[in-house]
């Protein structure tokens, strides 16, 4: 499924107010969940994952905010630009493409976004130090989510 189209879905479901959409497109199955802030891609021939319970996504959905009230958070936010799973590395045993303390220079790779089986390079947007990494590495992020505070 295109990401363009995705992203779209996911406004619809911002926009309408609706808790959940599930949407199959040929063997591509996509369910996109409000109140746990989540959206699922299965490939073709895997089972359905499970629906996160209730409790668990109001939980999630009350703890987003707070990385952007936070003191930690303050200085220049780079934002996730699409749906995905955040990585800090290129592969599991290589060194993070940066850590608090670094100094960036903006068009660095700072992180990558998988999506749809695709490896996203992220880049920072400016010149600065990282203040803060807001993700666990290997974390589903959604679209415009904080990831990293470049100071």
């Amino acid at each position: 499924m295109d990401l363009r189209k995705l992203k779209k879905l996911i406004d619809l479901v911002q926009e309408s107010g609706i808790g959940e959409l599930e949407i199959t497109e040929g063997e591509e199955k996509v369910k996109i969940v409000r109140g746990g802030q989540r959206a699922e891609v299965v490939p073709p021939g895997a089972p359905a994952p499970a629906a996160a319970p209730a409790p668990a996504a109001s939980a999630a959905a009350q703890a987003a905010p707070a990385p952007e009230a936070s003191p930690v958070a303050e200085g220049h936010v780079v934002k996730s630009p699409m749906v995905g799973t955040f990585y800090r590395a290129p592969s599991p045993d290589a060194e993070p493409f940066v850590d608090v303390g670094d100094t960036v220079k903006a068009g660095q790779t700072i992180c990558i976004i998988e999506a749809m089986k695709l490896m996203n390079e992220i880049e920072a947007d400016q010149d600065g130090v990282i203040k803060a990494i807001l993700v666990e590495n290997g974390q589903p992020v959604e679209y415009g989510e904080p990831l990293i505070v470049i100071e």
